[in-house]
C-alpha cells in the first residue's frame, strides 16, 4: 500500500454531502472527533494527499469503504514529491542535561524523514539552567513541542515558563505538546501548576535503558497522521491519574513534603516553616467573616499568596461558610477560548466543588446567553440555584486568576461581573452570602496598559518581604544556630524574599552550604537558577523593559525611568521604588542581570 492516499475527484461531492448525514455540520468537528488537524480533513475532502492511516480513519467515521474512495493510480513523481512537502512538519524537541543523548537519537531519526527537527538553544546565559527557555521563534514556527521531562525538569520553572509562553500563542500559532515522562516512577508529584497546564494532553512514559528506535518510529506515525494528542498507545501511554496517584482525571495540589519542607508551592495549615506577616493574617480574617466580603491578594510570584489563602478559607470554615478553593490553572484552553465557555466552566467547577452539579441547570441558565450575555447568565445561576441550595454562607478562594489574562475579553467580562456581586451584596440580602479571595500575581501587569487595574475593589492585600526579625525566627525554624551578622549578610543578597529565604536554608540543612557560601555567585546561581531564568524570560518577552532594567543594573545609584516601566519592574519584584526612582531589589538580581544584560 502507499504512504499516503487521496479521494478519487468523482467521489469528492458525495463525500462532502456525508460530513452532515454522519453528525458533523463543520470539518473542525469531524477534526475533533479524530484528533487530527483540521488541515488532514480539509486536504481529504478536496482530493489530496494524507496519511493511509487517516484517510481509512476518515472513510470508516463517515460511514464509507475506503477502497470505493481511494484514487489508486501511481502518483507522478512530482505530485507525490509535493505530497511529502505538505505532509512535513516542524518539530521542536526540549529537555533537561539527562536527556541529551535521547535527543541526540530521536533527532538522527527524525531527519532521516521529510520532518524539520529544532532542537531548544541552550545559551551561555543559561548554562545552569534544569531546562533551556525557549524563544517566541521556537514556538512559533513549530507544529510540535516533543516536551521530554525529568524528575529534575518536572519542577523547573523553566518548564512552567516554556509551556505558559506556548498557551500565550495560541491564537497565533501554538505547536501541539507532546509530553514525554522519562524514567517513571519519579518519588515526587508532578507540580500543581505543571498538571493545570497538562492535564488535557495525553502523556507517554519512557525508560532511557530501552531502545529508542521505538519511540522514534510510534512518534513519527503521530506526525505522519497529524495527530493534535498522543494515542492511547498501550506501550507509551500512562494516565495523569497513575502518574499522581489521584483516582480522578483533575489533579489535585501536592501535600507538603515532610520537614523541612522543599520550597515551593502551598504551605501545609500545619507547617512550622508558615510566617506571619501582622497584621496582614489577622486583618484578612476580620474581613472574611463580614457578609458579602471581598479580598484581594496581589504579590510577585512566590510569595506566599496561596498559603495565605489557605488560611483565610480554613478561618472561614471555622466561622461555618462552606469554601470552595478553585484554582484557575485547572481551567483548559478550551475553556478559556471566550467568556461564554469560561464562565459556564466556572459555575460548573464551583458546583462541582459544592457537590450540586446538574447539567440540566447549567443549560437552563445559559439558554438566553445570546440575548443577555454570558455575565447574567452566571449571575443568574447563582442567585437562582446555586446560593438557595446552602444552609450556609459560600466562601469562594479564586487562585491563579493571572490565568484569565491571556484573553482580555474574559478578564473584562469576569472581573466587571466581580465587581457587579461585590456591589449587589451591599444592597440584596442573597447576595451577601457570598465571600470572595482573589489571588493574583503583580506579574500580570506586564502586558497591560498601566492604567487600567485587573481589579480595584475591597480590601486589598499585598505581601510584603520577611523583615530581618522574620528571617531570623525562619533560621531558628529550620533548627539553624548561626550568627546575627550571617543573616544580615544572607538578607543582602536575597532580601526578604519568602521563597528565595527558605530555598536557602533549604540548601544549608540539604546540601550542607554555609551562609558563607550562599554569598558566592557561582552558588548563587545554581540554587536560584530556575527563579532567575523566569525573570529573564519575562524580559526577554518585553524588549523595552528589558532595556529599562539593563539601565538600572549598570548603575549603582537610583535611575530614573517612565512611570509605567518603574511600576511594572516593581510589579514584578525586580526593583524598589523609591520617590520617583528605582534601584535593583536584590544583590542577586544585579550580580547576575549584570552578566546577562551587559
Amino acid at each position: 500500500m502507499p504512504r499516503s492516499l487521496k479521494l478519487r475527484q468523482s467521489c469528492i461531492s458525495h463525500v462532502k454531502l456525508s460530513l452532515l448525514r454522519n453528525g458533523f455540520p463543520s470539518q473542525r468537528l469531524l477534526a475533533d472527533q479524530l484528533e487530527i488537524a483540521q488541515s488532514t480533513v480539509s486536504h481529504f475532502l478536496n482530493g489530496k494527499p494524507v496519511d493511509f492511516v487517516n484517510f481509512v480513519e476518515l472513510c470508516q467515521v463517515l460511514g464509507q469503504d475506503w477502497r470505493d474512495l481511494a484514487d489508486l493510480e501511481t502518483e507522478p513523481q512530482g505530485e507525490q514529491q509535493e505530497a511529502n512537502r505538505q505532509d512535513a512538519v516542524t518539530v521542536l524537541i526540549s529537555g533537561d542535561a539527562s536527556c541529551a543523548e535521547l535527543i541526540t537519537q530521536l533527532q538522527q531519526a527524525f531527519t532521516q524523514t521529510q520532518h524539520r527537527v529544532t532542537i531548544a538553544p541552550r545559551g551561555e546565559q543559561l548554562r545552569f539552567a534544569p531546562t533551556p527557555l525557549l524563544s517566541v521563534e521556537n514556538v512559533q514556527s513549530s507544529d510540535y513541542w516533543l516536551l521530554l521531562l525529568t524528575e529534575q525538569s518536572a519542577v523547573s520553572e523553566a518548564t512552567l515558563a516554556n509551556i505558559q509562553l506556548a498557551q500565550e500563542l495560541q491564537k497565533t500559532q501554538q505547536p501541539t505538546i507532546l509530553p514525554i515522562l522519562i524514567d517513571l516512577p519519579w518519588m515526587q508529584q508532578l507540580p500543581f501548576d505543571l498538571l493545570g497546564y497538562l492535564q488535557d494532553k495525553q502523556p507517554w512514559q519512557w525508560q532511557t535503558t530501552d531502545a529508542p528506535t521505538r519511540l522514534a518510529a510510534a512518534l513519527l506515525e503521530v506526525w505522519d497522521q497529524r495527530r493534535k494528542s498522543l494515542p492511547v498507545n498501550p506501550e507509551f501511554a500512562i494516565s495523569w491519574a497513575k502518574i499522581t496517584g489521584s483516582s480522578s482525571h483533575v489533579p489535585v495540589p501536592p501535600l507538603p513534603s515532610a520537614a523541612p519542607e522543599i520550597p515551593g508551592g502551598q504551605m501545609d495549615l500545619a507547617s512550622r516553616f508558615y510566617i506571619e506577616r501582622p497584621p496582614i493574617e489577622s486583618l484578612c480574617y476580620e474581613a472574611i467573616a463580614q457578609p458579602g466580603a471581598l479580598i484581594r491578594i496581589k504579590a510577585p510570584r512566590q510569595m506566599g499568596k496561596t498559603s495565605l489563602m489557605a488560611r483565610i478559607l480554613h478561618q472561614a470554615k471555622q466561622q461555618g461558610s462552606r469554601v470552595v478553593p478553585l484554582s484557575f490553572q485547572l481551567a483548559n484552553q478550551r475553556s478559556l477560548t471566550n467568556s461564554d465557555t469560561f464562565l459556564q466552566w466556572f459555575c460548573a467547577s464551583v458546583s462541582l466543588e459544592l457537590g450540586l452539579l446538574d447539567p440540566d441547570q447549567l443549560t437552563k441558565h445559559w439558554q438566553l446567553a445570546d440575548l443577555i450575555g454570558s455575565n447574567q447568565c452566571c449571575k443568574a445561576y447563582f442567585e437562582q440555584y446555586l446560593l438557595p441550595s446552602l444552609s450556609a454562607p459560600l466562601t469562594l478562594g479564586l487562585d491563579e486568576v493571572d490565568r484569565v489574562f491571556a484573553n482580555l475579553e474574559i478578564a473584562d467580562d469576569f472581573f466587571g461581573l466581580l465587581r457587579a456581586l461585590h456591589e449587589e451584596a451591599k444592597r440584596r440580602e442573597i447576595w451577601k452570602n457570598i465571600r470572595l479571595i482573589v489571588v493574583h500575581s503583580t506579574e500580570v501587569y506586564i502586558p497591560l496598559d498601566v492604567n487600567k487595574s485587573p481589579f480595584n475593589v475591597g480590601l486589598p492585600t499585598e505581601l510584603p518581604e520577611f523583615t530581618l526579625p522574620q528571617v531570623e525566627e525562619l533560621v531558628q525554624r529550620h533548627g539553624l544556630s548561626c550568627r546575627s551578622k550571617d543573616i544580615q549578610a544572607l538578607t543582602e543578597v536575597i532580601g526578604g524574599h519568602p521563597f528565595l529565604v527558605r530555598l536557602a536554608l533549604y540548601a544549608i540543612v540539604h546540601q550542607s552550604l554555609s551562609f558563607e557560601q550562599l554569598q558566592d555567585t557561582s552558588t548563587t546561581d545554581r540554587i536560584y537558577a530556575d527563579h532567575l531564568h523566569r525573570h529573564l524570560s519575562n524580559l526577554e518577552r518585553n524588549p523595552a523593559l528589558m532595556q529599562a532594567f539593563r539601565e538600572v543594573v549598570l548603575h549603582d545609584r537610583t535611575v530614573r525611568l517612565p512611570s509605567e516601566q518603574a511600576f511594572k519592574l516593581d510589579s514584578m519584584g525586580l526593583v524598589k521604588l523609591t520617590g520617583n526612582d528605582v534601584v535593583v531589589r536584590y544583590q542577586l538580581y544585579r550580580d547576575y542581570f549584570h552578566r546577562c544584560l551587559n
